[in-house]
């Protein structure tokens, strides 16, 4: 682990892992009490503390290992793309003032509002989440979007460790940028939740099943008299069957032990195409924003105060000229 005290409550930052601790900090952010710090219309802080805390509440999540210096100079774009749809407002503009002199007024004035309407709600894309597009190619940040692995920190000691192939050569550089078509592959066997459980977690798990067998018997008891006879239909040894123990037997399926709490962060982006059969997944484009939808994951809304005060911090702190020895230094970058 990176740090510690990484998951600590007190601060509240969600992170890039399947750690129970983060998932209270997540519910503290979104859900929960400190939802209200992100509240900046009714903020007597300053402008420049509002930037800042945006700015600290996003990094934690979007590439907290990677140095503030180094983000701001390689993975922060110089501008964030417009990916709304062009429109012929022209054409519009010339429709409407011809329903104008033909005295249809209530036709155009509809006209007009509905354009108004559509300019405000269907052409606007949040785009201001974009801003981490790079950080999203990263072939440890697509790893861990591929849900195969528990945490960017253990995406990213796989690549270190010599666990992945990038397009089936061992490759050891996690500051490595993706291109699209690319293939990331991880070894099976080093895959936590892939590999038997402890006889401790075993034992629990077991405990836990049997606990809900008494529960579900003593349920059975009061049930109503149809499902007694629905029981009852039931031969002894149907009853004695359990198609777990059954499965465990069988050498020719793939052990999958999911750790606790990590159903809230089993979701694969647009842009990836994992295949766990291989244990491998496909970059296949970068991504992008349309009206009403991000594609970058993020614990914030993507086109809200966080995500925009955050961007007007760095257009203020941004290194505008890179040196050729600057330029050496640069990450991979696979085009």
């Amino acid at each position: 682990m990176r740090d510690v005290n990484v998951f600590c409550f007190k601060r509240a930052l969600p992170r890039m892992s399947w750690s129970p601790r983060n998932l209270f900090n997540l519910y503290q952010r979104c859900i929960g009490p400190g939802r209200a710090d992100t509240r900046f219309t009714e903020s007597s802080q300053t402008l420049f503390q509002q930037r800042w805390i945006s700015k600290r509440l996003l990094r934690a999540y979007h590439g907290d290992y990677i140095n503030e210096h180094i983000f701001k100079r390689w993975y922060l774009p110089a501008t964030i793309p417009d990916v709304r749809p062009k429109r012929n407002f022209k054409q519009e503009d010339e429709a409407i003032g011809l329903a104008r002199w033909a005295r249809k007024d209530k036709p155009a004035d509809a006209a007009a509002k509905e354009r108004g309407r559509e300019a405000e709600e269907k052409t606007l894309a949040p785009v201001g989440s974009l801003m981490f597009t790079e950080l999203e190619r990263r072939i440890d940040v697509v790893i861990f979007r591929a849900c195969l692995a528990t945490s960017v920190y253990e995406a990213r000691r796989l690549v270190i460790h010599g666990d992945v192939l990038l397009n089936g050569k061992k490759h050891q550089n996690a500051n490595t940028r993706l291109a699209p078509g690319d293939m990331v592959s991880v070894d099976p066997k080093a895959i936590r939740f892939l590999q038997p459980r402890s006889e401790k977690t075993a034992k629990r798990h077991e405990d836990a099943e049997e606990a809900s067998e008494e529960d579900a018997a003593a349920a059975s008891e009061t049930t109503s008299s149809a499902s007694n006879e629905l029981e009852a239909s039931v031969t002894e040894t149907d009853k004695g069957a359990k198609p777990w123990k059954k499965l465990k037997k069988d050498q020719g399926l793939t052990p999958f032990n999911l750790p606790d709490y990590a159903s809230p962060w089993i979701f694969i982006p647009a842009y990836i195409e994992p295949s766990f059969a291989t244990c491998s997944a496909i970059y296949l484009r970068h991504p992008t924003a349309r009206p009403g939808y991000s594609e970058i994951p993020t614990p914030y809304d993507a086109d809200g105060e966080v995500v925009r005060l955050s961007w007007e911090w760095y257009t203020r702190v941004r290194p505008r000229i890179r040196s050729k020895s600057q330029k050496a230094r640069e990450p991979e970058n696979r085009k």
